[in-house]
Parts: C-alpha cells; sequence; structure tokens
C-alpha cells in the first residue's frame, strides 16, 4: 500500500514521529513518502497572511497520517490553511496525531484533533484512528512507541 504521510512541523518534533512512522510502515511492506506542508515564511502566524509552499499531489496514494502541531490551544495555522486546499480524498482511509507541549490533552490536543478530522473528513476521507503525543514529560518516548506501533498496524 503507498501511504502518504502528511505533516506540518514547526520545530521538527511532529516530522521526528513522521519519520519513525514512515520508517515503521517500510519494513511492514509499505511504500510510505513524508509530504511537507510549509510556509513560505515561517515566522508568519496570521492564517490570514500564510503563504504556503508547492502543495503535494495526493493522487497517488492508497491511505493517509496526517500530522501536525498544537499551536495556541489549536491545530497549527499552517495545518488549517491546508486543510481546505486539499483534493477530494475519496473515501481514502486516513489516521492523524498531534504534537503537543503541554500535559494535558484538553490543553489543545483534543481541539486540534478534532478539527484535523473535520477537515479530512469534509474533503471525503475516513478518519480510522486518531492521537495526540504530549512532548513534555517522561513518557513522551513510550507514547511516541505506541503511536507508531498502533498507527503501522491499521493499513
Amino acid at each position: 500500500m503507498k501511504i502518504g504521510i502528511i505533516v506540518h512541523s514547526q520545530t521538527g518534533n511532529t516530522l521526528s514521529v513522521a519519520r519513525k512512522l514512515q520508517e515503521k510502515l517500510t519494513a511492514a511492506g509499505h511504500s510510505a513518502n513524508i509530504e511537507k506542508i510549509s510556509p513560505v515564511d515561517v515566522k508568519q502566524t496570521d492564517i490570514k497572511k500564510i503563504r504556503l509552499e508547492k502543495l503535494p499531489d495526493l493522487s497517488a496514494y492508497d491511505a493517509f497520517i496526517f500530522a501536525a502541531p498544537v499551536q495556541a490551544f489549536s491545530l497549527s495555522p499552517v495545518m488549517r490553511l491546508y486543510l481546505p486546499q486539499l483534493p477530494s480524498l475519496n473515501d481514502k482511509e486516513v489516521a492523524c496525531f498531534v504534537t503537543k507541549g503541554l500535559v494535558f490533552k484538553w490543553t489543545g490536543g483534543n481541539h486540534a484533533i478534532s478539527q484535523l478530522k473535520k477537515g479530512i473528513e469534509s474533503k471525503g476521507g475516513k478518519v480510522i484512528d486518531t492521537d495526540v503525543i504530549v512532548w513534555a514529560g517522561a513518557g513522551r518516548e513510550k507514547a511516541i512507541a505506541e503511536v507508531v506501533d498502533k498507527f503501522s498496524k491499521l493499513f
């Protein structure tokens, strides 16, 4: 199966998890490619002023994993801007995760997942699993390993 891992990562944390997922999926016999969603100006945070670099062609993928950080208790503005620009996902299976700094998932993680899920479903994607990875604290590596293992078994 050809899986697109669609990632916005500002600090590299979300991208590091995406790379681990890519390795695990590839080891399981899938073709997994990371497609980065990046703003032209990385310092711009006003969603009305953000301009995205070249958008990836998603037509060749059979399934997707979407990933982005939580920023200001919400899905990152870059991913929020990107979601309405998605082509139809034609009922393809999608897993998604967010990374965040604050310990409790209710401090933006759950809201960001809801935004991500809503955007994907509005484009015809079938969300099959979600997760929130908390970056702070001693449990981070275990949480990453669990998400990587769980998501790699979905496809």
